[in-house]
C-alpha cells in the first residue's frame, strides 16, 4: 500500500491496476477514522456521506466504500445517483456529517477512478489530513463491534435549492425564455448532466449527456481540444438563427471545474472567466471580500481587484490552498487557472454549476456577450494578454531531479532574450520578465511531468516562450 498517494485533490489510479476494491476498502476505512478524529469533536456526528460520479463501476465502488465505512462503526448516507462532487461537499456540511467520500477521478481519462475526501466544513481536507491517511494505511482493518447504519439519499434537491438562492433566478430564466440568450452546456458525459436544467427548471441545449465511461475517447477536461461539437453547435446556431447572445458552458467529469465558449465560438478559460466574475460580483452584486488566486492566475485578476478596492491573496497551485484561505478570511472569490472557482458566500469548494449561474446572471444583467464583458475589462485596465500552458512528459524521475538541480545551481537570468527581473519559488519557479510577461516552471510531485505556464502580450509570444522553455528542458 506504499504506492497509494494523495495528489492535489484525492487519490487516483488506473482501474483494476492501482484502483481496486481491496485497496479502496483500506483507504476508505482509514479515511473514515481520520475524519472522525478530526471533525467528530466539533460535529458530534458519526455520519459520513458517500457519493460518486458517472465513471465505470463508480456506483459499485461507492457501495463497497459504504459497506466498509458502516463496518467501521459509522452511519453512512449513500447517494442513490451520480451527482457533482460539490453536491456531496454541500451535503457534508448541510447534514452536519463528519465529511464525504466521493468516488471520482475528476477530469482524468476513463481508465482512472479515485477517491476525494471532503471535510465536515464542506470542502477538500487539507494536506495534513491526507498525510495522516497515507501514514495509517499499513495498519490492518479492524471492524467495529457495532456496525453503523446504511441509508440512501438524493443529493440533488438540497444542493440545487442552495444554488438557486445565490442568483436572481427569475431574471436569468426570463432572459432565456424571451429568446435573448441561448444556453448550451457540454457536460462531457459527466456528473453535471441535467444539473443546469434542474436548477433553472427549464430545458437547455445539453450535449454529451449520455453516460460514456470512455468520454468519447478523450478526457472530461474543460479544454478546447475536447469541445469540437460545442464549437460547431454554437456556430451553426448563430448562422441559422442569427441570435445575438449565446453561451456554451463546459463542465469537467465531476463538475467542479468550468470553462466557457462565447457567442462567436471562442474558447474562454478560467483565466478569462475569473475577471468577468469578479467584475460582476463586485459591481452588480456589490459583494466585497478578498480575491484569492493561485500563482498561475492571470495578471489581469489583481488589476480588476484594484478597480473595486479588493485585496488579493496569492497561493501555491491547488484549490486546497484556496479553500484553506476561505476558512480563515472573508473571501469574495477564489479561483485557479485549471477551472476551479469557489465563492465566500458558499462552501469553501470549487463549484462549476454556481460559476455557470453567475455567468448567466452577468449576461442577463449586462446584456453583453462574455467576450464583450472581457474586452471592456481589458480596456478599463489597459492590459491585454494571452495565456497558454503545456505539459511536458520527461524520460524519468531522474530527469526531473536533474532539472531541479540545474534551476537551483544555475538560475535563469534570461529567457527567450528577455531579462529575468524576479523569480518566485513558493510553487515551482515563476520568472517575471522585462517585457511584463511571466513563465512558470513547475514539476509534478508524483510523476515525471514538467508543467510550463506562460502569460504574455500575444498568443504568439506566449507560445514562443513556452517553446523556449520546452527546448531548455529537453536539452538539459
Amino acid at each position: 500500500m506504499d504506492s497509494i498517494k494523495f495528489g492535489t485533490d484525492g487519490w487516483r489510479g488506473i482501474i483494476a491496476a492501482d484502483f481496486t476494491f481491496e485497496r479502496l476498502a483500506l483507504v476508505a476505512h482509514v479515511a473514515a477514522q481520520i475524519l472522525a478524529e478530526t471533525y467528530g469533536g466539533t460535529t458530534g456526528s458519526r455520519t459520513i456521506i458517500v457519493g460518486y460520479d458517472r465513471r465505470f463501476m463508480a456506483e459499485n465502488f461507492a457501495m463497497k466504500t459504504a459497506e466498509v465505512v458502516t463496518a467501521a462503526g459509522f452511519d453512512v448516507l449513500l447517494s442513490d445517483s451520480y451527482a457533482p462532487t460539490p453536491a456531496f461537499s454541500w451535503a457534508a456540511k448541510h447534514q452536519n456529517a463528519l465529511g464525504a467520500l466521493v468516488i471520482t477521478a475528476s477530469h482524468n481519462p476513463g481508465i482512472y477512478l479515485g477517491l476525494k475526501v471532503k471535510g465536515a466544513f464542506g470542502g477538500s481536507v487539507p494536506p495534513e489530513i491526507t498525510q495522516k491517511i497515507e501514514a495509517r494505511l499499513s495498519q490492518a482493518i479492524t471492524p467495529a463491534e457495532t456496525p453503523g447504519s446504511l441509508s440512501n439519499f438524493d443529493p440533488w434537491p438540497s444542493y440545487c435549492e442552495e444554488l438557486r438562492t445565490k442568483v436572481e433566478l427569475s431574471q436569468i430564466k426570463e432572459f432565456i425564455s424571451q429568446g435573448k440568450l441561448t444556453v448550451f452546456a457540454d457536460v462531457m458525459h459527466g456528473a453535471a448532466a441535467t444539473g443546469l436544467s434542474r436548477i433553472l427548471d427549464m430545458p437547455i441545449r445539453e450535449i454529451n449527456s449520455s453516460r460514456d465511461p470512455l468520454f468519447g475517447g478523450g478526457a472530461p477536461e474543460p479544454l478546447a481540444r475536447y469541445l469540437s461539437q460545442l464549437f460547431q453547435d454554437i456556430k451553426t446556431h448563430q448562422r441559422q438563427e442569427n441570435a445575438r447572445l449565446a453561451i456554451g458552458l463546459v463542465f469537467d467529469g465531476d463538475c467542479d471545474r468550468i470553462a466557457a465558449v462565447d457567442g462567436q465560438g471562442n474558447f474562454l478559460s478560467s483565466q478569462i472567466l475569473i475577471p468577468i466574475l469578479i467584475e460582476h460580483l463586485a459591481s452588480r452584486r456589490q459583494f466585497t471580500g478578498e480575491i484569492v488566486k493561485t500563482l498561475s492566475g492571470s495578471d489581469l485578476i489583481p488589476r480588476i481587484a484594484d478597480l473595486y478596492g479588493l485585496s488579493v491573496y496569492e497561493t501555491p497551485i491547488g484549490y486546497k490552498y484556496i479553500a484553506d484561505r476561505m476558512l480563515s478570511s472573508q473571501v469574495l472569490l477564489g479561483g485557479e487557472e485549471s477551472g476551479g472557482i469557489g465563492y465566500g458566500n458558499h462552501i469553501p469548494e470549487r463549484d462549476a454549476l454556481l460559476s455557470a449561474l453567475y455567468l448567466l446572471e452577468a449576461i442577463a444583467q449586462s446584456g453583453l456577450d462574455l467576450s464583450e464583458l472581457y474586452q471592456s475589462l481589458q480596456d478599463r485596465t489597459s492590459y491585454t494578454s494571452a495565456y497558454d500552458r503545456i505539459d511536458l512528459h520527461l524520460a524519468g524521475m531522474e530527469v526531473r531531479s536533474r532539472l531541479i538541480e540545474k534551476l537551483e545551481t544555475q538560475p535563469l537570468t534570461e529567457i527567450d532574450s528577455q531579462q529575468v527581473i524576479e523569480c518566485q519559488t513558493i510553487d515551482g519557479y515563476k520568472f517575471r520578465l522585462a517585457d511584463n510577461s511571466w513563465l512558470l516552471i513547475r514539476f509534478s510531485g508524483t510523476e515525471p511531468v514538467l508543467r510550463l505556464y506562460c502569460e504574455a502580450a500575444t498568443p504568439e509570444q506566449a507560445r514562443q516562450t513556452l517553446n523556449w522553455a520546452k527546448n531548455w528542458a529537453e536539452s538539459a
